[in-house]
């Protein structure tokens, strides 16, 4: 999909109603059960926010950015997510939240106005968080510099992402037990768990105006 196709259907995408829960638990691991957001709200979460940033390579084909975390004695290490990170109270709002994570993580100025639809939120249990993700088209091909919170960035093209291939593989959790999830296997790295679970929302929204 090209810069200008993705562009022609913002209007469109702005206007869509989301799929929510079902399109997130499409991807979601084996284990996970629906559940009510509205009730996990009222667990008081801890507040993250990620930006699924779409950009034009130099021809013009739409890629969007994941990192892969490095190895670190934490909930999610070495898995692959977006840019993001907790909602800190200097923060105006969880928009604020992801542009300054961001910037921080890969050095891309991402402003306000270029985003322009949010997603619904994804309840993360392990670390207790509630994530609310963010998306925005931009008209440029960024550079990227990476911080210490990245290993590596990755950049599939949103046709890999709306091609219709899922993988189901083995996992082992935080926990120690093994399980089955679904995922996307994207630039030779299996996508799962919460950022898989927001790229089916956002596939399913993109397909849906074809």
């Amino acid at each position: 999909m090209t810069y200008q196709e993705i562009k022609n259907r913002i209007p469109f995408l702005i206007e869509k109603s989301l799929g929510g829960i079902a399109s997130q638990f499409k991807l979601a691991p084996n284990y996970r059960e629906k559940y009510d957001l509205e009730k996990i709200k009222d667990q008081n979460p801890k507040k993250a926010a990620v930006l699924i940033i779409l950009y034009p390579d130099h021809n013009k084909n739409i890629r969007f950015i994941l990192t892969k975390r490095p190895d670190y004695d934490g909930f999610h290490a070495n898995q692959i997510s977006f840019t993001g990170g907790k909602f800190e109270e200097k923060d105006q709002d969880l928009i604020t939240t992801a542009l300054r994570e961001t910037f921080e993580e890969i050095n891309v100025k991402i402003i306000e106005n270029q985003i322009f639809k949010s997603l619904t939120e994804v309840y993360i249990p392990p670390s207790h968080f509630l994530v609310h993700p963010f998306v925005c088209l931009i008209d440029f091909t960024p550079e990227f510099k990476p911080n210490y919170e990245v290993e590596t960035v990755l950049t599939p093209t949103l046709s890999d992402l709306l091609a219709p291939t899922i993988e189901i593989r083995d996992r082992i959790g935080t926990t120690g037990l093994q399980f089955e999830t679904p995922g996307f296997v994207l630039e030779e790295q299996f996508v799962w768990g919460a950022t898989a679970m927001i790229l089916s929302e956002l596939k399913d929204l993109i397909l849906s105006t074809f």
